[in-house]
């Protein structure tokens, strides 16, 4: 009869192991927030699933971090000489956003996607705040710039000269046309620091209250902009044309600021 006892631990062992192995992402949590590794799911192992397999290192981006993953994870480390041990910390993935981002304009061979990827030489501004470029339009980034800062630059450059839309990036990430909370959740989003646009009443709540030394969103019921690195993305002051950079600031007043945790 001593059996029972051990088979009733064995159940609860088993059942706690499998309550682990699918533990989703924390609520709210972006891409590098925190260590991913085997039995986590959600958007965060899809984002690394895809970046693996851009740089070379393939697996299926099914959301769930398994087996698979794991030795794509592997194998990422062994390549680039980090400790193997097939999880992923917050340091290793800012590099794997690096990577990536490398390895996209590396295969960069259409026209039109070299022209949404500038050559380093364009990009990269040894100026501790970004500037706007020769061609009046996109951003550079400043050379000591964290990779989600760059990321956000790069993400909003993509979309700047585009038309104003009331709505635009929010039924559609990539669209044709951006409102203002729509490009500003875009840069967001492409810097992994927001999992889909939120409007401007949903980027109220965004991050940490106050301005961040890098990132800073005002937002208010009627509209929303940004400073990224000392360029405001903002949509207002275009002659309706849509997202643009401007060197400029105006005044914060009647909006709530808030930053990405960090930055």
């Amino acid at each position: 009869m001593g059996y029972r006892p051990q088979l009733r631990a064995c159940a609860v062992s088993f059942a706690v192991a499998a309550v682990t192995a699918t533990t989703p992402a924390p609520a709210g949590a972006a891409f590098g927030d925190h260590v991913l590794r085997t039995g986590d799911r959600g958007r965060e192992v899809r984002v690394l699933q895809r970046w693996l397999t851009l740089t070379g290192f393939s697996t299926n981006a099914d959301g769930h971090f398994g087996r698979r993953t794991r030795l794509a994870v592997r194998r990422y480390e062994r390549a680039n000489g980090q400790k193997v041990n097939g999880w992923v910390s917050r340091e290793q993935a800012k590099g794997l956003r690096v990577r990536a981002y490398a390895a996209r304009a590396a295969k960069a061979t259409t026209p039109a996607a070299a022209a949404a990827l500038p050559a380093p030489a364009a990009l990269i501004t040894p100026t501790p705040n970004a500037v706007i470029g020769p061609d009046g339009l996109t951003a550079m980034v400043p050379a000591l710039a964290p990779p989600q800062v760059r990321d956000a630059i790069l993400a909003a450059n993509r979309i700047v000269g585009k038309p104003y839309r009331w709505g635009g990036g929010h039924a559609r990430v990539e669209d044709d046309a951006y409102d203002c909370s729509g490009a500003v959740s875009y840069a967001l989003m492409g810097a992994g620091l927001l999992r889909g646009p939120l409007d401007s009443t949903g980027l109220k709540r965004f991050g940490e209250a106050g301005p961040g030394p890098w990132i800073t969103v005002y937002a208010n019921a009627a509209h929303t902009y940004a400073v990224i690195a000392g360029l405001r993305l903002d949509t207002s002051g275009t002659g309706g044309t849509g997202p643009r950079w401007h060197a400029g600031m105006r005044s914060g007043k009647g909006f709530v600021v808030r930053h990405p945790t960090g930055l």
